[in-house]
């Protein structure tokens, strides 16, 4: 997940500026065309598979999520030498010390996934012969790719839902850190709810971790206190869910299914797997045909949203369906005119938003609080 790790747009803008990005469509997928050499084949049983990650394997969500990619890959590739794991890489030159023994265990392929931005970079730069993919990174070098995912489209989607399901048309996010996954996270989802009820609000808190499950109940628990009546976030765990349930608001969740906190309360997640991306990835290492791509995951390929809480009706699962399915076929929701908080125009009447622009969006549309 993006973030504190992700600090600096200036790699990804000026590969963009330099051409080297492919047609960007709503939710499409992005593979940029690479000038960089391929590395060299490896034999399967010679072949070591490096991931790290942010968070625990347990967390039921970001995660999780990856450790499946993992599992999948280790399916798919039987004979592979090893695969390494590491579990809670932090956002420091401890990460750089993760990667480094990685490379020294003889990694021949390297997921970062949860960008460290430099702490990574630095290890990318001394090992040529290993090919690293960074998970929202926004850097490409000869053996350095990057990929995420559209989630901004499902998440408009849940926020049309929202829109239905408020009383109040008072909502509440539970955010992670000020950075433009939640910025995008946030948007999106008013933006959606707005179709509905045109004088929606979405309260955040930033509680500055993904994965803090206190802290995610105490945030929950303050948004419900100010009035909302659906709460929404970026979390990696089911904390603010079963607040939800407990005081009988709605709650939509990120990254996996955990109705089961919240049964009565849950609407719908975003989903994310990584399986056939991660396979993809290593198939393209070991065959020599690997080379450095930019990949955004489109809604319904590695992105999307659940299935319907028990609780929905129909209707509303219905409305907000059609607008998933207007923006399958091609249509994208981020047009302007959009104003930020503060009132100032950021998108011209008609102007749409590029992927690249949804992808680094760092300002606040109307409506939104606490960013």
């Amino acid at each position: 997940m993006i973030d504190l790790r992700n600090l600096s747009r200036r790699g990804f803008l000026n590969m963009a500026a330099a051409g080297s990005a492919a047609a960007l469509l709503p939710g499409g997928l992005i593979r940029a065309a690479s000038a960089a050499t391929p590395l060299a084949a490896i034999k399967e049983e010679d072949a070591v598979i490096g991931f790290g990650h942010v968070g625990p394997i347990t967390d039921e969500g970001w995660t999780w999520s990856h450790h499946q990619g993992l599992l999948a890959v280790k399916e798919a590739f039987p004979k592979l030498k090893n695969v390494l794991e590491v579990e809670n890489v932090p956002y420091s030159a401890d990460a750089t010390r993760t990667y480094r023994q990685f490379v020294s265990e003889g990694a021949n392929m390297i997921f970062d996934t949860s960008s460290t931005g430099d702490f990574l970079h630095e290890v990318v730069k001394r090992a040529p012969e290993v090919a690293f993919m960074e998970c929202n990174g926004h850097q490409t070098m000869d053996n350095l790719g990057w990929y995420y995912m559209a989630h901004w489209y499902p998440t408009y989607v849940l926020g049309v839902a929202a829109g239905h399901l408020s009383k109040t048309g008072k909502l509440g996010y539970v955010a992670s850190f000020p950075v433009a996954s939640v910025y995008t996270s946030t948007n999106a989802f008013l933006m959606g709810a707005r179709t509905v009820n045109p004088n929606a609000t979405l309260q955040t808190i930033v509680i500055n971790s993904w994965f803090d499950p206190q802290a995610a109940t105490q945030a929950g628990t303050a948004l419900i206190d100010n009035g909302c009546d659906f709460l929404f976030g970026i979390m990696d765990e089911a904390g603010y869910l079963q607040v939800a349930e407990k005081r009988g608001v709605w709650a939509a969740m990120w990254n996996t299914d955990i109705r089961r906190y919240g049964p009565n309360s849950y609407v719908s997640s975003i989903i994310i797997d990584f399986k056939d991306f991660y396979v993809d990835q290593v198939k393209k290492r070991l065959a020599g045909e690997w080379t450095p791509s930019e990949t955004l995951f489109a809604m319904g390929k590695g992105v999307d949203r659940d299935v319907w809480g028990e609780k929905v009706p129909a209707d509303v699962g219905k409305a907000a369906d059609a607008v998933r399915d207007k923006i399958m076929g091609g249509w994208s929701p981020f047009v302007g005119e959009l104003k930020d908080s503060k009132g100032t125009v950021r998108l011209a009447a008609g102007q749409q938003m590029t992927e690249l622009e949804l992808y680094n969006w760092d300002w606040s549309v109307e409506g939104v609080t606490g960013l």
